[in-house]
């Protein structure tokens, strides 16, 4: 994702000598037993969306501060998307923890296997700034759900966000497990110099390698949730307007500043210039003047602003190209005559720019895709099923959507996480619970009856027949 790292060029400050020990200590809360009785993690999800609904309207104001998110938005995609990811795991909970009966093979029968799920310690959850509310909570969900203790360190590129959390957490949720740590460079760096049982981080891929590094000293697992240049695919069987209204919502929403956003489109070249023209209607039905429209938010700040201004000369603008520094404010501007070798094509946008490329069909698509580095999400949109079978079985991405892009995160069920540069790792409903989980494997077999007995030495011939028999 790009430039969405929390270890941010920006002044650096003394951290607070709070941070030392920090994980040890969180640690010996679920060490000690604190975290680990679901009574006390269904408490402390009540918490989380209590914490979310009570203060509705200061999350509301954090949020347009930071990123101009409009209320609606600020509901879909963080506080209400947040509340029932919370809500989803209490329900489930019980469930989630009950041990999972395995089959012991005949070898060892009679024996009983299961898995058991347990914390696996103190966590750090390190968060980016243009979902600074669901991107911080959502692996804290998670962590809570598994009985761990965590700090989040949210992104100080929305301070406003950063803020309102640091002084709410403390008020809904327990100290003596969840700590949030506001700051940059340095405070992340004093916290990634201890040992956690686990990191969580979701930003760039530059920024990953280095928290990949700090936490080998460790042998710390890491969850990476990074990004890349998502593309769509629009074959010349799919239904046009209809394709052009879902790539405009999942473009536009939080002004492109979003992971799995379609970074740019390739499209079959005898449909290219109808759907232009379909994505030009679309972004004006959704958004009118996007201005003064309060559906569509603002850039985070004036470094990014300056970064996508530089790429609106990668081609020719259709629609858009207008910004206002002052308001952090740049249109939905979509782009042709643009090529693989121009500056728009060489990053993630990570903001309202919208590149179209002619391919020539899905053997061009496909081809676009061999050599690249794995997106975090693909979509593609086509009703001819040979070819969105051949997208499912010829590309790798993190997700795949068919007909639809973004909304897939929507959907509890699924693991959302990224493969090769776009992350490792995956999480949301149950796959929270065991990204934070150790899933400890348990064989418990009678003594009384010891069929053991055959593969022990010495072996004589027919023992030895006899064991290689059973066991192979």
């Amino acid at each position: 994702m790009s430039d969405r790292a929390t270890i941010d060029a920006r002044p650096e400050t003394r951290p607070d000598a709070s941070i030392d020990g920090l994980a040890a200590e969180l640690r010996e809360a679920v060490e000690s037993g604190l975290t680990r009785p679901r009574e006390y993690r269904e408490r402390q999800l009540d918490g989380l969306t209590a914490m979310l609904l009570q203060h509705t309207s200061r999350w509301e104001a954090a949020l347009k501060a930071d990123l101009g998110k409009g209320e609606i938005e600020a509901h879909l995609t963080e506080i209400g998307f947040l509340v029932a990811e919370a809500r989803a795991a209490k329900r489930s909970l019980r469930r989630w923890m009950a041990p999972r009966p395995v089959a012991a093979p005949l070898a060892l029968q009679p024996a009983v296997a299961k898995t058991l799920a347990q914390p696996l310690g103190a966590a750090l959850i390190i968060a980016p700034w243009n979902y600074p509310l669901q991107l911080a909570l959502a692996p804290l969900i998670g962590a809570i759900a598994a009985g761990c203790a965590a700090v989040v360190k949210p992104s100080e590129v929305a301070p406003a966000t950063s803020a309102l959390l640091a002084e709410l957490a403390p008020q809904h949720l327990d100290p003596r497990s969840v700590r949030v740590v506001e700051g940059a460079v340095d405070e992340t760096t004093a916290l990634l110099e201890q040992r956690w049982d686990l990191i969580f981080y979701t930003g760039n891929a530059k920024i990953a390698r280095v928290v990949a590094a700090a936490a080998a000293k460790h042998l710390t697992p890491t969850i990476l949730e990074l990004g890349g240049k998502s593309p769509a695919y629009v074959h010349r069987s799919a239904d046009i307007p209809a394709t052009a209204r879902r790539l405009a919502w999942g473009k536009w929403i939080n002004a492109g500043q979003t992971c799995v956003a379609p970074d740019h489109i390739r499209v079959d070249r005898e449909i290219a210039d109808e759907l232009v023209e379909e994505l030009r209607r679309a972004t004006a039905e959704q958004l009118g003047d996007a201005r003064t429209s309060p559906d569509y938010g603002r850039i985070v700040n004036g470094r990014h602003l300056e970064r996508l201004t530089g790429l609106l000369g990668s081609g020719t603008v259709v629609t858009g190209g207008e910004v206002d520094e002052a308001d952090r404010f740049m249109a939905p501007t979509i782009l042709v005559g643009v090529d693989d070798a121009s500056p728009v094509m060489q990053e993630e946008i990570f903001g309202p720019i919208l590149p179209v490329l002619p391919v020539d069909g899905v053997d061009g698509f496909i081809e676009t895709m061999r050599g690249a580095e794995k997106p975090l999400a693909l979509y593609v949109f086509a009703r001819d099923r040979d070819a969105v079978r051949r997208v499912e079985r010829e590309t790798s991405s993190g997700a795949l959507g068919v007909n639809i892009a973004v909304a897939h995160v929507g959907a509890a069920g699924l693991p959302f996480g990224g493969v090769g540069e776009s992350g490792s790792g995956a999480y949301h409903g149950k796959h929270s619970f065991d990204a934070f989980s150790h899933h400890r494997s348990v064989l418990s077999k009678p003594t009384a009856i010891d069929t053991l007995r055959v593969i022990y030495p010495p072996f004589s011939s027919w023992r030895g027949r006899l064991a290689k028999r059973i066991l192979g």
